[in-house]
């Protein structure tokens, strides 16, 4: 049975994925995600982090045994058991079909959808109209799907049910109101269910569905928006004056601030909600209770 460390931020939903399925398949899962076990922009940086995960980007795992691997949905299929994977060759190709759906299909739109709201990116009325548009479609093909089914692949959960209901999530929580999601009820029903298992709840938490479509908050983007760093201090005006080329140039060449760590749009989301108290303070914490590594 797989035994390791996943490294990440607070609350990546990237990071559920891997680690609903090893509540499924016990796998023996820490999750190193604050001081001093990992410092997201400082651990992930370093040399010894660099030379076990290149890109330096989160979430990332490593067993017991020095076994590592990126990329949020390969740790998950390691951390799972053959139920989750699809037992039967068909089984598993439909799991790979629907955590393939959900990175292609289901993050795009959500992701400029619910950005907005929660104040990470600038909204655009021309791209949230087409990406309510495809998030219809989406839902559409998941409905038609879930119609004489209960779980997207088989009788039970598998990774395909635990990874494109981490996808939604954020829909769900934000801007999936019920008129919205009313003529979608076997999605509903299908995401409802998932969220209350247990192996999903001992992660997530609760999970409220969304009541009122949050909209796009202009003071909220401007607060969330990072602070430029202040010229240096200029020297000594009589030293100045002894040197007034060198006072010119000096007022031209301000001090560039240092580049922040890489990050996709939805990892910046996720980083940010642990110290962000505006964008979520609307949203229930968990009870126990994301660059890109799709």
């Amino acid at each position: 049975m797989a035994a390791g460390t996943l490294y990440t931020y607070p609350d990546n939903w990237r990071a559920f994925k891997a680690q609903i399925a090893a509540q499924y398949s016990g796998a023996r899962l820490k999750v190193a995600s604050n001081p001093p076990a990992f410092t997201f922009g400082q651990t992930n940086r370093s040399p010894a982090f660099i030379s076990n995960f290149p890109l330096g980007k989160v979430p990332a795992y490593q067993g017991d045994d020095g076994f590592c691997l990126f990329e949020s949905n390969a740790i998950a299929h390691y951390l799972s058991n053959d139920a989750l994977r699809g037992a039967t060759p068909q089984a598993a190709a439909q799991v790979l079909q629907w955590v393939s759906f959900a990175d292609s299909e289901i993050i795009p739109p959500a992701s400029a959808w619910v950005f907005p709201t929660l104040g990470i990116m600038q909204f655009n009325k021309q791209a949230t109209e087409q990406a309510k548009e495809d998030v219809k479609k989406v839902l559409t093909v998941l409905n038609q799907h879930l119609t004489t089914r209960t779980f997207l692949v088989g009788e039970r959960v598998s990774l395909a049910d635990i990874t494109v209901a981490c996808s939604m999530v954020w829909l769900f929580k934000q801007v999936l109101e019920p008129s919205f999601r009313q003529p979608y009820p076997n999605v509903t029903r299908w995401f409802v269910t998932c969220v209350n298992q247990p192996q999903f709840k001992a992660v997530l938490g609760e999970v409220k569905l969304c009541e009122k479509m949050a909209q796009f908050d202009a003071k909220k983007f401007a607060e969330m928006q990072p602070k430029k760093e202040t010229p240096a201090k200029k020297e000594k005006a009589g030293k100045e004056a002894a040197k007034p080329q060198e006072k010119k140039e000096k007022k031209k060449e301000e001090k560039k601030p240092a580049p922040e760590e890489e990050m996709d749009d939805c990892d910046a989301v996720l980083a940010a909600e642990p110290k962000a108290k505006d964008p979520f303070a609307h949203l229930p914490k968990r009870g126990s209770i994301p660059t890109r590594t799709p």
